[in-house]
């Protein structure tokens, strides 16, 4: 029996690994218990997704269970350990705004909620590749500070500036302010790292853009392209914070990013760092969002503008991805910015309405 283990399981990223994987023939198991419905209230709640998912898949077992609960975590670990071939780590606390309400929740579910994972899987299954769903919040607001150049629509970076193809790995992640959130997710990050380094295991942070798809349980502090949409489709008042809209961030659709967590699967490295995203093949500001939206729902945005920002909101990301593409050269894009946003349109109006 080859068996998957996922976190996070009827989240976005967890639960389009979970139909990935039960699809290939392996036995899933999913680690869930619905943390988004205490984040974000009903708007937030993936109980909808984790019925969805036993309903399909009879290879598929839900397990709700508390990723901070190491003695549970371990029982898991310790009955599948010859047989796991992946652990596959998206559970976390994913917002800015929430986590500055719960610094330790946020903190416990993210770093040692991590550590858990991790010493469990060198406990039971030292050879299996760990693969760790960060995020580029770990560079706090370092991103804020390069030299923007204000367009119509968008911020922008000299076409001559070595960030110009996007941000690589190489950026620091030290001596910035990252948000509650974003220093949790960096102390995760920083463990990932250093069981693949310090006990040679097959470990890999990947520090995502915007991730997205139509399987997203968007809410109002997380899930920016999906909230988005949610609001334009429902007529709900949609708030623009700060940067005049023209803030850019890449957007990944959830299918391309399994797929990449796929090949690493298939080639794991130790201790290893990407930077991933829609890249410069798939971004837009907030503004450009709500076009075409617009353009292909045919209804028009109710949105105001608030003129504070959020705390640790980049103005300017677009994730440089050639460091995992020279190392995995078979990855590639399968959707395109007006590709995820139709997508999400046509397969989330009926939920939502």
């Amino acid at each position: 029996m080859s068996v998957i283990i996922i976190t996070g399981s009827a989240g976005l990223i967890g639960s389009e690994a979970v139909e990935f994987y039960c699809k290939k023939g392996y036995t899933v198991v999913g680690i869930d218990n619905n943390m988004r419905k205490y984040f974000f209230g009903e708007d937030g709640s993936t109980i909808w997704r984790a019925s969805h998912l036993q309903e399909l898949y009879s290879n598929y077992i839900h397990m709700e269970i508390d990723i901070r609960d190491f003695k549970e975590i371990n029982k898991i670990f310790s009955k599948y350990s010859t047989d796991l071939e992946l652990v596959l780590h998206s559970a976390a606390q994913p917002s800015h705004d929430w986590a500055a309400k719960e610094p330790i929740t946020d903190f416990t579910i993210n770093a040692n909620g991590t550590l858990n994972l991790l010493e469990c899987t060198r406990i039971h299954a030292i050879n299996c590749p760990f693969i760790f769903v960060s995020t580029n919040k770990v560079y706090g607001d370092t991103p804020n500070h390069l030299p923007l150049i204000e367009k119509e629509t968008r911020w922008k970076i000299a076409p001559n500036h070595r960030y110009a193809l996007g941000i690589d790995e190489s950026m620091s992640i030290d001596q910035c302010k990252h948000s509650v959130f974003g220093a949790s997710k960096l102390a995760g990050d920083i463990m990932v790292q250093e069981y693949g380094k310090y006990f040679n295991m097959k470990t890999a942070a990947f520090r995502g853009g915007c991730l997205t798809g139509p399987n997203h349980s968007g809410a109002m502090l997380h899930g920016f392209l999906s909230y988005l949409l949610k609001c334009l489709i429902t007529g709900k008042e949609y708030i623009i914070y700060g940067y005049k809209g023209k803030q850019v961030r890449d957007n990944i659709h959830s299918s391309d990013l399994i797929n990449a967590f796929y090949h690493f699967q298939k080639k794991p490295r130790n201790g290893e760092v990407y930077n991933i995203g829609g890249g410069i093949h798939s971004n837009c500001s907030i503004l450009e969002a709500i076009k075409i939206g617009e353009k292909l729902s045919n209804k028009k945005m109710n949105f105001k503008y608030v003129n504070e920002n959020r705390i640790g909101d980049h103005i300017w990301w677009i994730s440089d991805v050639r460091k995992f593409m020279k190392h995995y050269p078979n990855w590639h894009y399968r959707y395109n910015l007006e590709q995820i946003i139709e997508e999400i349109i046509v397969n989330s109006s009926k939920r939502w309405l």
